[in-house]
């Protein structure tokens, strides 16, 4: 607990700085982060809060397979469906977290194949950096 703000803080940065690489990175369609002006709730979120979470959420420029392929690519972060420890967690909703669902169904609710969702931890952002654009550019 005594960290948790200096955790917090680092999650906050790196996942604004990841999110503006990622809007900018042409093998991303779209990026989900209230930090960015793009996110339709910006001027709410920046009213609101001093930082805006370590989670990204983004699409790539592909489909479910390709997506895949990014995701397994990444060797810093873990794969698993949940967020929010010390460590960076990738997850692919479409067939982790909502593997049960038809595409249909996923779509409804905004889970598309080529949707990855990244909770950064409190790892060097160089690295991860490094790690995210080694895994887009291997697709």
């Amino acid at each position: 607990m005594k960290t948790l703000h200096l955790r917090v803080q680092q999650q906050n940065s790196t996942a604004q700085r990841m999110a503006e690489i990622l809007e900018a990175h042409p093998k991303v369609k779209r990026v989900y982060y209230p930090g960015l002006p793009s996110h339709p709730e910006h001027h709410i979120a920046k009213q609101q809060m001093t930082g805006f979470g370590g989670v990204v959420s983004f699409e790539v420029d592909g489909d479910l397979r390709t997506t895949a392929k990014f995701v397994d690519t990444l060797k810093i972060p873990y794969i698993a469906p949940s967020f929010g420890g010390c460590e960076s967690i990738v997850d692919q909703p479409a067939i982790m977290s909502y593997w049960d669902l038809s595409q249909g169904e996923r779509a409804k609710y905004g889970i598309l194949d080529n949707l990855v969702r990244f909770s950064f931890g409190v790892e060097d952002f160089e690295d991860l950096k490094a790690d995210i654009l080694q895994a887009l550019e291997a697709i």
